[in-house]
């Protein structure tokens, strides 16, 4: 069992950072913003914006969904390959192409059974749309599979975010529990990926002259479910870590993030797992919880909205039931603010207009809504 945050004890209001002694959550006893509830899904795991302002939202059993929040319709989009939903299974992320306005392309992410067991998988397709409203992906194609499949349910990440430039994919590949294949150099379980938008591995990659494998960009991490890109082109992740240890990382390429080496948590059987110091080799993370918060997805935000919120991260809290933001200050970050939403907090995205998009997750008493969190003045 995780270690949960005290996210139900609204009147603490601890300040904090990666330096103290237990990296305690911060609540925040009054929220700024309202809560609209847009819409219901079943289990939903991510979302998009596409340029005219609806969106493609994921289902937990392999369901995608376009969705047009501006009258409610929901048309379910044909064409997704088969979803193996066990355990922390799903069909997971989706994202646009960078060029999706010119192409249509669509990237996705999905667990599935294969040689040798389980595994996460890239694939993409193109967005056809009929006249009758009938919705499908034409000519899918898996471009990137983890390696190697193995047995188990868990730990697939399978997170997607494009360079601001728009010219490679960053790939988030969970260690599936097993541990030690995060430091294996020739596995892609526990790291994070560059590649090419083809899903080959990008030229450059750091590691790749050491023997690694080609597309390998760091290493060393446990359950990746969350990357974004900041204003000035960093990028950020957020894993769940062990028991006690949640962790946000500035992602740089080439170095060990630790896993399952160094962390600030600990295994879940009661080992102890040495913390990181200095001068251990390993690149430690930016700020950490302990109890945790169970991170869901991250998001970035640069909206006009909520502007006291620029240059903040916002992750969703799972056993947390919690919005948390993260103020950034070039390569520092900080809790700022956690909010009880009251459910299973899975995903977040930045609306069009500035808006932040949550998603509930559908598991253990959340209902799997859509909410719009709009300024409370």
């Amino acid at each position: 069992m995780r270690q949960f945050a005290l996210t139900a004890l609204p009147f603490l209001l601890i300040a904090c950072s990666a330096d103290n002694a237990v990296g305690q959550n911060s609540a925040s006893m009054d929220k700024p913003f309202k809560t609209s509830v847009i819409a219901d899904f079943d289990s939903p795991w991510a979302m998009t914006f596409l340029p005219d302002g609806r969106m493609l939202i994921t289902e937990k059993a392999g369901e995608m969904i376009l969705f047009d929040p501006g009258n409610g319709t929901k048309i379910t989009v044909a064409g997704i390959p088969t979803v193996d939903s066990t355990g922390q299974g799903a069909l997971m992320d989706v994202v646009p192409a960078p060029d999706f306005a010119r192409n249509k392309k669509v990237y996705f992410s999905f667990s599935e059974a294969g040689q040798g067991g389980k595994g996460v998988a890239l694939a993409t397709g193109t967005f056809n749309q009929a006249s009758d409203g009938t919705t499908k992906l034409d000519d899918v194609n898996v471009i990137f599979r983890a390696t190697p499949y193995v047995d188990g349910n868990g730990h697939y990440s399978g997170r997607i975010a494009f360079s601001p430039d728009g010219k490679y994919l960053f790939f988030t590949n969970g260690e599936r529990q097993k541990f030690d294949p995060a430091q294996n150099p020739k596995s892609t379980l526990g790291k994070v990926l560059r590649l090419n938008l083809d899903g080959t591995p990008a030229a450059g990659n750091p590691l790749a002259a050491k023997g690694f494998h080609p597309a390998i960009w760091s290493y060393g991490h446990r359950n990746l479910l969350g990357i974004a890109f900041d204003r000035e082109g960093r990028l950020w992740e957020q894993e769940m870590g062990p028991k006690g240890g949640d962790e946000v990382n500035l992602i740089k390429p080439g170095l060990n993030y630790g896993y399952p080496l160094a962390s600030n948590g600990s295994h879940y059987d009661g080992r102890d797992i040495p913390d990181h110091k200095p001068g251990d080799g390993f690149e430690a993370p930016k700020i950490w919880w302990n109890p945790v918060i169970s991170p869901g997805g991250l998001a970035y935000y640069s909206g006009d909205l909520f502007p006291q919120w620029k240059n903040s991260l916002f992750i969703g809290g799972l056993s947390s039931r919690a919005l948390v933001r993260v103020k950034l200050d070039g390569e520092s970050a900080a809790k700022a603010d956690q909010w009880d939403m009251g459910a299973r907090i899975r995903e977040i995205e930045q609306g069009p207009d500035g808006a932040l998009w949550l998603l509930e997750d559908g598991g253990q008493g959340s209902q799997g809504r859509l909410l719009k969190l709009t300024p409370a003045t």
